[in-house]
């Protein structure tokens, strides 16, 4: 399987409000506010999270953010859908590096491997959403939502692709499957780290665990 380079920062951190983009100084604090912020949200959670901590992790004055974002919850939303179409995006891009003529099995493969590589690797803002995502009001996590929506339509069209080619087992629900994948895969960020295995191992392991559970 093809080894994607590592993207450290979501594709799509804009800030909100009056935007910048390019690698202009104000871009580059937007983004410095961002992974911030998706850190604090990762390691405190929604109820948790302040400004003063954010700005702290950012190594800027608290004051300052106001001059990005207007508000908490601003830059919260900003951090939650830009991981989350960063997650949308790393999906996206790994089932198109395979061959045309890739079999579901070999598609749900890719699919965890990108999962985990983004989760446990690459950033901090898909921590940030799995950790929160069922916490944040309805005006904070509206566009996140939407974007993990299309990222849940993408693994249901995988499971029913496999069912469809008669590589899913009869016995299992096809939604339900698809729900305990996603579960376990998310929960991987809760206890994984360095010490208890390689990255690689991980993944692995769990390609073999999920095709074996979910293929006759």
């Amino acid at each position: 399987m093809s080894r994607r380079k590592p993207r450290k920062t979501p594709r799509r951190p804009s800030g909100t409000g009056d935007h910048e983009d390019g690698d202009t100084k104000s871009a580059r604090t937007r983004r410095r506010l961002l992974t911030a912020a998706a850190g604090v949200l990762s390691r405190q959670g929604y109820a948790g999270t302040r400004l003063s901590d954010i700005a702290e992790e950012a190594q800027m004055q608290a004051p300052a953010i106001y001059y990005y974002y207007s508000s908490r919850e601003d830059l919260i939303e900003e951090v939650m859908y830009a991981g989350a179409a960063a997650m949308l995006d790393h999906l996206r891009e790994a089932l198109d590096e395979l061959p045309p003529a890739a079999n579901p099995a070999a598609k749900i493969s890719t699919a965890v491997e990108a999962h985990l590589r983004n989760e446990l690797e690459l950033s901090e803002y898909s921590k940030a959403i799995i950790r929160n995502g069922n916490q944040l009001p309805e005006q904070v996590g509206a566009r996140a939502r939407a974007e993990i929506t299309a990222y849940n339509d993408i693994w249901r069209s995988l499971i029913t692709d496999l069912a469809d080619t008669g590589m899913l087992r009869e016995d299992l629900d096809a939604g339900v499957a698809r729900m305990v994948v996603l579960g376990a895969l998310n929960w991987a960020a809760e206890w994984w780290d360095p010490e208890r295995g390689d990255l690689e191992t991980i993944i692995s392991t769990t390609q073999s665990m999920v095709l074996h559970a979910l293929r006759p």
